[in-house]
Parts: C-alpha cells; structure tokens; sequence
C-alpha cells in the first residue's frame, strides 16, 4: 500500500478532474504490476495496474489508494474490470467522497465473492487525498500561495528581480509541475513579465494554465505571456474593458471572463468557482503583496508558502516591505519549515 501511496503521489496534481490514484497487484508475495491512474484523469489506475501485468493475475490481490469506482463515467466501472479478471481480494486505503463511489464497491464486490479489506494506511492516505476532499467537498479548487522576501523583510527593491536562490526556484517550478493552474494579477504581469511555466527539465509540457486577474484589459502586448497566449493556456478575469481590447485578445485565442467587483476588487470567491467549473482542481497564486493579503484576508487559501531569502535588499531606493506576516500567523496555525537541505534560503509552509 505504501508503494500504491507513492503512485499516487507521483501523479498528484496532473490527474485532471480525478484524484490520482495509485494500484499495486500481487500474487503469492509477488508484485505482478503497478498503476496509476493516467494524465488528465483517465484511465483509472486498476485499469492501468491490470493491463501492466504480463502474468496471470487470477486469484491475485488488489492494493489501490482510493476505493475503487462502481459506476459509468467516461471509463466503465473499475469493480467491472476486477470481477472479469477474477481478483480474489482487494484492499483500499480510504473510501471515495464521490456519492456515486462512496461505499457501493464493498458490496459489489463481496457479492461477487471478491474480499474486500478499507482502511490500510488510512491516516497517511486521508491527509494526501485532502486536496480531492476539498475540491469535492467545497466545489473549489485548493488554492496554495508563495511569495519570496529578503532576509531585511522586502518584497522587491528598484532594480532587483530575483532575491531566491537557485534551489528556492527549482522549488517552485516544483510548484508550477504540481498545480494545473498559475494565477497572477497584471500588476505583477506587466512589472516583472514572468513567464509562469515550468522549467524543470523534461517537465515543461505540465506547465500550469495561467490565470491573469486584469481589471481594465491592460496587460502589455510585449509580455511575454500575451505573446504565448493560446485558447488552452490563458484565461483572462476582467470587469470593464473596451471592445477593441477584447476583440484583440480574443483573436489571440485568449478565454475573457468578465467577473464583478468587491469594494473594488475582484470577488476571489467567485472566481475559484468558476475555475473549479472550468476543470480547475489545484490552483498556485504567485501573487504580490496586494493580492496574497487580500486572499488571505479572505482566507482562501488552503496552504502557503513563505520563502525567507539569504539576500537583503536596500531600503535607499523605490522598494516593497512584506505586509501580511501577522495575518499569516493568525489565520494557519500549522507552521512546518521546509527541509531543502540545499542553499541558505528558508521556505516555510503555512497551512
């Protein structure tokens, strides 16, 4: 079940709509297969673990992370797949929040003299499947933060771009592999021009779609993010633009949402909501100052990630001072430092 628990984890957060799933199948104390469920959701990992195998697996027996599913969706059902192939017994860590799933597999499969075991490593696997939870208990996506300051407390000094070590970065393109989308406001679009995909070697085709929060349509046309803009890869949140402007980014292919304001600014809520609509399920804010206090102020995001740099920057020029340690330490009460073991940056989770 262990190695089951890292399939899954491998695949977390490049699974589409479904939850990543791991499944091991073992005959007379031998690992016959493994899966996982595939990109973008399907297929299921049993599906993948049975295909994998070139032995017989007749009379073996299942582990997989998450209760199997029982029902039609655009794969047939798992439990069919194991009653064909004759499994005797399977055993999964936690049952599925799904209503569809939630329970049903058990008797399925007893009635088909299959054994059925739950709840093997169900402490380890409740908390990695927290996120799916979240998705399907709140109709929303989990949202994780991340924001880097010096060591003097600064955001930015004139100047100054990069403060985080080469480690820290690789960390969050880390980040940026493990979530289907990046939001960011124009603010930080038009003053930095990031490029927000991922850059860890081999990794960049699971770049994160980008989500931009643009008030009045002003992004730059020079941006790097305009200029690799296509109708899969960027969708715009806005309130009022002119229709020249919309016209222009929609030839690029571009999704426009126009989204209503709160005490004027964009109503965050409303937006994860129609993310989550929209096939989002696990969503990083790179955001400045402004936005992350904002959405921490509104306490939605799930979990956030403070990068304490090694470099200090100067306070004699235009500069930034972080704003919102106080309402972090308030609002998460759980702190864990993040062991890099690499560099001097300290990278510290909220949750």
């Amino acid at each position: 079940m262990e190695l089951a628990l890292n399939l899954a984890k491998a695949r977390h957060g490049l699974t589409g709509i479904n939850p990543s799933v791991g499944c091991v199948i073992v005959k007379n104390n031998k690992i016959l297969s493994i899966g996982q469920t595939g990109f973008k959701g399907t297929p299921h990992a049993e599906f993948n673990a049975i295909k994998n195998s070139h032995e017989n697996i007749e009379g073996s027996k299942m582990y997989v992370t998450l209760e199997p599913c029982s029902h039609y969706g655009k794969t047939p059902p798992c439990t069919n797949i194991i009653i064909k192939n004759k499994i005797k017994e399977v055993v999964y860590g936690v049952e599925d929040i799904d209503k569809k799933v939630k329970g049903k597999t058990l008797n399925i499969l007893k009635s088909k003299n299959i054994l059925v075991k739950k709840d093997l490593l169900k402490k380890q696997i409740n908390k990695f499947y927290a996120p799916y939870f979240f998705n399907r208990k709140k109709n929303l996506p989990y949202v994780t933060g991340k924001i880097a300051i010096s060591k003097n407390n600064l955001i930015y000094s004139k100047d100054t771009k990069r403060i985080s070590d080469i480690h820290t970065d690789r960390f969050t393109h880390f980040l940026r592999y493990k979530n289907d989308s990046l939001m960011i406001s124009s603010k930080t679009l038009n003053k930095d021009d990031p490029k927000l995909n991922c850059r860890l070697e081999g990794l960049s085709k699971f770049s994160p779609k980008r989500i931009i929060l643009d008030r009045n349509l002003e992004i730059k046309k020079n941006s790097y993010i305009f200029k690799t803009a296509n109708k899969d890869n960027t969708i715009i949140f806005y309130y009022n633009a002119k229709a020249e402007v919309k016209l222009m980014l929609k030839k690029k292919g571009i999704t426009l949402i126009k989204s209503k304001l709160n005490k004027n600014s964009f109503d965050i809520k409303s937006i994860l909501m129609k993310l989550y609509v929209l096939g989002c399920r696990n969503l990083l804010v790179e955001g400045g100052n402004d936005l992350s206090k904002h959405i921490i102020k509104k306490k939605l995001f799930n979990e956030f990630y403070l990068y304490k740099c090694s470099k200090s920057l100067s306070k004699l020029v235009n500069h930034k001072e972080f704003g919102f340690l106080k309402e972090l330490k308030k609002n998460y009460k759980n702190k864990l430092k993040i062991n890099k073991k690499l560099g001097k940056d300290v990278i510290t989770l909220y949750k």
